[in-house]
């Protein structure tokens, strides 16, 4: 009874920090930015990585062209794709009649030490250094634009050197909907947006589909290079700004969306495991203490409420409103139905196991895999810490 009551204080205790103590991460309309502001005349460059993304890259590329002008230029690198992605780009540009604002760069042979990511987005840095842009904006091939860009670069104008948008996910099937607002959420609660763009803390954080950043800044923080064996590529650039002096943005925006589906379990389980492990840095100590604290936090105080005692069946029930409430801001804004807001012990069991899974993949040899390559492994990990 004793240890009970105690586990559910614990609980307890931890939803009130989370609610009060870690930069109200949960009150998401504080960094939610709707409309966009006129697009101020400023040199963009685009950088687009893309590897074997013909099913969606057209439409990326062509919402970019409805904001291109004499200041923004379009670099898309084409990674050794094997399905025409290059193709479909062109063929979308073509359609736009704006073929001049896209240039096609195919990617070199991936160097050892470097993700294939990031081996693409150098070499888009580099072809677009010749513009000598005001700004680089890195976008994913599956992401569609629209007011968001224009709102990137007045935040940006505020004295910031790194600003992204966490986009809109893909939230339509079951699997979507009971697990893609929770993986934004565990984001935030990762990397609070306040503590972010707080220059007296340490903490950075980074969305990669849709950010923006100062050409000067990036070179100041030692280039792509700096961070070329990254597999959570966006939060590894906003610590290398951050730590070089300067200023990190994050938000989220419903005016650029991902038209990327995750129609199964089996589908977002290999996205979450593609990195999860290498969060925890390959550790099985924190490995362990994230598989405690996931039971914890969300698994327990629902347990609870299954407890004959009144004291733990109260502190259960309380954690979990605290759970519900902090939540519930993350499930209005994919417009679903609020009682998705009581799934989220269900959802973290799901990412307890994807955890567990990618700590096995990398194990095995095959940390980090994703489109054919397997990009976070012992001896790639070890290579970069020695370099």
């Amino acid at each position: 009874m004793v240890s009970l009551t105690i586990g559910a204080a614990v609980a307890a205790l931890l939803w009130a920090y989370l609610l009060l103590g870690r930069g109200r991460f949960w009150r998401i309309g504080r960094i939610t930015v709707r409309t966009g502001a006129t697009m101020p005349p400023r040199r963009i460059a685009v950088i687009v990585p893309a590897r074997n993304e013909a099913a969606v890259v057209a439409r990326s590329i062509a919402s970019l062209l409805e904001l291109s002008g004499e200041f923004l230029h379009i670099f898309l690198v084409d990674d050794a794709s094997s399905d025409g992605t290059a193709h479909f780009a062109l063929q979308a540009a073509a359609s736009a009649g704006q073929s001049d604002s896209l240039t096609i760069i195919h990617s070199r042979p991936l160097p050892p030490g470097w993700s294939g990511k990031l081996w693409a987005v150098s070499q888009g840095v580099e072809a677009a250094s010749r513009l000598a842009p005001d700004f680089l904006l890195l976008s994913d091939a599956d992401i569609v634009h629209s007011a968001a860009i224009p709102s990137l670069i007045a935040i940006a104008e505020r004295g910031y050197d790194l600003v992204s948008f966490m986009v809109k996910l893909h939230c339509r099937s079951f699997a979507e909907k009971l697990l893609i607002p929770a993986f934004v959420f565990f984001f935030f609660m990762l990397y609070p947006p306040a503590w972010i763009r707080d220059p007296r803390r340490t903490a950075a954080g980074a969305a990669g589909g849709c950010l923006l950043i100062r050409p000067e800044s990036l070179s100041h923080a030692g280039g792509v290079a700096a961070i070329r064996g990254e597999i959570i590529d966006d939060c590894a650039l906003a610590r290398a700004v951050k730590r070089s002096g300067g200023r990190v943005w994050l938000g989220l925006t419903e005016n650029s969306v991902s038209i990327r589906a995750y129609g199964s379990f089996a589908e977002i389980g290999r996205m979450i495991s593609r990195t999860a492990f290498n969060q925890l840095h390959h550790s099985a100590l924190l490995l362990l203490g994230a598989v405690v604290g996931l039971a914890v936090t969300y698994l327990f105080p629902p347990s609870l409420l299954f407890s004959h005692h009144p004291v733990p069946f109260v502190l259960g029930a309380a954690a979990w409103v605290g759970m519900t409430i902090a939540y519930l801001p993350m499930i209005r804004f994919y417009r679903l139905n609020p009682l998705w807001a009581l799934t989220l012990p269900l959802a973290a069991l799901f990412y307890m196991g994807a955890t567990l899974y990618s700590a096995f993949q990398f194990w095995l040899g095959r940390g980090g895999e994703w489109k054919g390559r397997a990009q976070d492994q012992a001896s790639h990990s070890a290579q970069i810490s020695q370099s």
